[in-house]
């Protein structure tokens, strides 16, 4: 049985087996979580990613995919870097918001992960509305089968934190 649970703060602060990164598909770090989980990380994070995209991902991590690196520095065995979509008022892609936490998932149960912490994917400079990507996140977690214990999700503020407690309930 998972369990669902929200906290807020920076996610680069936890202690899980694995966090997951809201990454560009660079995978070569950025701004917002991803920049802080590159600088908090340190350097192992970084060659890690730069081997993947010099092997299976040379055009970049394609969006709602997630692959795995060490956690470097962080309190975390694992890094899941997933790649949300930039939000679209003309264009549905919620499949690809929801694929961000079904692979995320996939990627911790072959870890054999029991703790993942999330952060709230692409509501950054992505712009996906709180509610919505709330919504999304909470539906799918709820709706994978996973063998990972407990789902945390690490919201940075209050405004994030109440639309996830809204959904969570």
């Amino acid at each position: 049985m998972t369990t669902l649970t929200l906290t807020q703060g920076d996610i680069t602060r936890e202690s899980a087996d694995a966090l997951v990164n809201a990454a560009n598909s660079s995978l070569l770090g950025g701004g917002g979580v991803d920049g802080a989980i590159h600088r908090r990380g340190g350097p192992a994070i970084l060659e890690e990613c730069r081997t993947l995209r010099a092997s299976r991902y040379g055009r970049g991590l394609p969006t709602g995919q997630a692959v795995a690196t060490t956690a470097g520095d962080l309190d975390a065995r694992w890094v899941i870097h997933t790649v949300g979509p930039v939000w679209s008022a003309t264009e549905d892609r919620s499949d690809l918001l929801a694929s961000c936490h079904r692979e995320s998932l996939r990627v911790a149960d072959e870890l054999g992960a029991r703790t993942v912490a999330f952060p709230a994917i692409s509501t950054g400079v992505y712009r996906w509305p709180l509610d919505d990507a709330a919504r999304i996140a909470v539906e799918t977690v709820r709706n994978t089968p996973t063998a990972v214990e407990e789902i945390r999700f690490v919201l940075f503020d209050d405004r994030a934190y109440e639309a996830f407690a809204r959904r969570i309930g």
